[in-house]
Formats: C-alpha cells, sequence, structure tokens
C-alpha cells in the first residue's frame, strides 16, 4: 500500500486514478511516500524521509526544495503542457487587452451609472480616448517555444499576425507543432527589434532572471506591448517602470501582480489565472497523478526536473533502482556487486541529468538485504529502492 500526501486539495479527476487497494490519500499521513502538491510552500516544511517522490500538478517548481530532494534522491515531477491551453487562451486575451485599451473602457464605463439616460451620448463622446490598434497584420515575437509558446504562436498566426519565435533549445517535439509560418529568429535581439508585441514563454533560472532589462528594452520598437504570463522575475520592474514612463513600452500585461507594478497606469495587473481553469486543474492533476504511479509502481521516470527521463518495460518480476550522483563506474560498481551475489541481470538502463543518475536494473531473482546494503554503501549511491512485480 502506497501512502500520498496531499498539499493542497487536488482535483478529484486525478486523485481518481489511484487504486484504492494500492493507494491510501490523505492531507494528514504519516510516513507518506510520495507527496501531491500545487501552490504549497514545502520549503518551510520538514519532508519525510520516506517520501520517494514529489509531484507538483503545475510546470513551476520554485515552491519545492528541488536541490535538497535531489541530494535525497527524492523525484520531483511537474507536469510541462498541461495547463498549457489555458495559458494560451491568456495569452491571447492580454494581446487583445494590450492593444485594445478594453479594461479601461470598462471602468469608465462604470463611471457613468449615475448618468441614467445620458449614458449613450456620453459613451458615443467618450469613446475615442480608449482606441487602440488592431493585432491583426502586426508582429509578434514568442520568446520560449515550449508547450505553451508553440501553441501562442500557431494560434497568432491564425489570427493574422506576423509571427516571429526565439528558443535556441526548441525541443523536437515543440518544433514539430510549430506553424511553418512562424519565422525563427536567430538572435533573441533580432526579435526584439522588429515585435509591436513580446510574449514571454521562458522558465525562470539564473540565466534568464530580468532578461527584460534596460539594455533589452532599448532594443524595442517605441511602443511595444509586453506579455508576462511566465514568471514574474523575467522582466525587471524598475527599468520597466522606467520604460512605462518614457513611452517605450505602451503596455505591460503580466500574470504577477507587485505593489509597484499595481500604481502604474499603463500596466495590466491579472492576479495570477494563468492555469486556474478548471480544466487545466483536471489535466495538471491527471498527469501528476500518473507519473507518480508509474514511479512508485515500476520505478519508470518522466517529467522529472532534478532526475533523468528513464524507462524501462518490465519482462522480468524483480527490479533494482537506484538512483546516484553522476560520477565514473557507478553502474560498473553495481552490476559487480550483483555479479558477485550470483544475481543475474536480464535488463538495464542507465541515464544521466547534470549531476545526477538514474538506474532501472531487471533481475531473474529477487536480491538479498546484504546486496542490497553493500550497493548502498558505495560512495556516491543516493538511495536505492526494489520492486517486485506481482
Amino acid at each position: 500500500m502506497f501512502r500520498i500526501l496531499t498539499a493542497n486539495k487536488i482535483s478529484p479527476r486525478g486523485l481518481d486514478l489511484f487504486p484504492r487497494d494500492m493507494y491510501e490519500i490523505a492531507s494528514e499521513i504519516p510516513n507518506p511516500d510520495a507527496i501531491l502538491v500545487r501552490s504549497a510552500d514545502l520549503h518551510s516544511v520538514e519532508i519525510p524521509s520516506s517520501v520517494k517522490a514529489i509531484a507538483r500538478a503545475g510546470a513551476g517548481v520554485n515552491n519545492i526544495p528541488v536541490d535538497l530532494c535531489s541530494e535525497r534522491g527524492i523525484v520531483v515531477f511537474n507536469t510541462p503542457g498541461a495547463n498549457a491551453n489555458a495559458v494560451k487562451e491568456l495569452a491571447i486575451a492580454g494581446l487583445l487587452l494590450s492593444s485594445r485599451k478594453i479594461v479601461e473602457g470598462i471602468a469608465w464605463c462604470k463611471t457613468l451609472i449615475e448618468k441614467g439616460d445620458e449614458v449613450p451620448d456620453l459613451v458615443e463622446k467618450g469613446k475615442s480616448q480608449f482606441e487602440g490598434p488592431e493585432i491583426k497584420g502586426k508582429t509578434l515575437g514568442v520568446i520560449g517555444l515550449g508547450a505553451i509558446g508553440v501553441m501562442v504562436a500557431n494560434d497568432a498566426v491564425n489570427l493574422g499576425m506576423d509571427v516571429i519565435g526565439y528558443d535556441p533549445y526548441i525541443s523536437v517535439d515543440a518544433a514539430w507543432n510549430l506553424s511553418r509560418e512562424v519565422k525563427k529568429a536567430e538572435t533573441l535581439e533580432g526579435l526584439l527589434r522588429v515585435a509591436d508585441y513580446i510574449t514571454l514563454h521562458v522558465p525562470l533560472m539564473d540565466a534568464t532572471k530580468g532578461m527584460i532589462d534596460m539594455e533589452k528594452i532599448r532594443l524595442m520598437k517605441k511602443g511595444v506591448r509586453l506579455i508576462n504570463l511566465a514568471r514574474g522575475g523575467l522582466v525587471n520592474d524598475a527599468d520597466l517602470i522606467q520604460a512605462l514612463q518614457e513611452g517605450k513600452i505602451n503596455c505591460y500585461v503580466t500574470d504577477f501582480p507587485n505593489a509597484e507594478l499595481l500604481k502604474q497606469e499603463r500596466v495590466l495587473c491579472i492576479p495570477h489565472l494563468g492555469a486556474s481553469t478548471p480544466e487545466a486543474e483536471e489535466n495538471c492533476a491527471e498527469m501528476a497523478v500518473l507519473q507518480l504511479r508509474d514511479y512508485l509502481e515500476a520505478g519508470n521516470i518522466k517529467n522529472s526536473v532534478n532526475f533523468p527521463h528513464c524507462k524501462l518495460e518490465q519482462r522480468s518480476p524483480y527490479r533494482l533502482l537506484v538512483a546516484n550522483r553522476n560520477v565514473p563506474n557507478m553502474v560498473g560498481q553495481i552490476t559487480t556487486i550483483l555479479a558477485e551475489g550470483n544475481i543475474n541481470i536480464t535488463d538495464l538502463i542507465n541515464h544521466h541529468k547534470d549531476k545526477y543518475a538514474y538506474n532501472i536494473i531487471d533481475t531473474e531473482s529477487p536480491i538479498p538485504d546484504y546486496l542490497i546494503q553493500k550497493i548502498q554503501a558505495v560512495e556516491g549511491i543516493i538511495r536505492v529502492r526494489v520492486i517486485e512485480k506481482k
């Protein structure tokens, strides 16, 4: 029986995918095998030693102490693409809201409540202050062509925009899904110089923090409109505010409000609604649960942020799973120990990601505890787990 701790309210559509004869799920549970989380901050939480995996029902993992988990052999999963359509729809809305002054116009209309029969005439007289350009025929620059960026780019093409994309690390799957009408920018600077609208779809990391700063803003067209539904830290707020005041940036749409941005007239702050749809919550929960199950039941890893993708069809009943630091001769030491115990290996796969590696080893016979302990004692081994297929 696997024990799952839910750190947030998780969509029932996802939880229903846990077989009740194999899983116990609760918001308070001792010695959990895994944690299922959405937005709860785990940095200040003591993660029990029993935890083998943490699944984030969403893409970002800033609320999870990933480095600590890696050192303890805890696999951290996320769900890239599960909320892509929800964020894409909000990005398209952001394009329109940044152009047509719709939000400002709606707010102004509310001031006419007491005007009675004068309202229609006042509307006709006042509407010109909310004029804005159409997006058709304009150039959209999409920075980051992952699941969301590709969908935004494709839909913008269908809306009649000229779309240019930049992503030096675009995946094969993303490239296959990208419309042929999307032009490729060789450099970020090249994209910034030609775009009328810019939308950000990259993760927040050391290399991208504050990537939109005054140096980059100076390259942009005067009056550019910027949409950021990815992470607030991608934009240097002080430089952004200066550019708004100078008229370099016409409008900034962000899903990450803060006190300073709320003071700015031409900043549209959305209360982090990117993935706030019932469909996205269900998709993320389902994907997170299925990834957890595949790992707990079969040892396979997909969509982990700290350990490599590693999947092996299980053809024999006994499976050894080893997480280790990515150093030479780890596989050799493991297989030597198994050979000394007369354990025959039927299949093996080893993959690495940055500082860590992961091994799936299938054997013909069960592995005695003394061999497991010997493998665990090898310098560089982080966690050893055994699965017996019933």
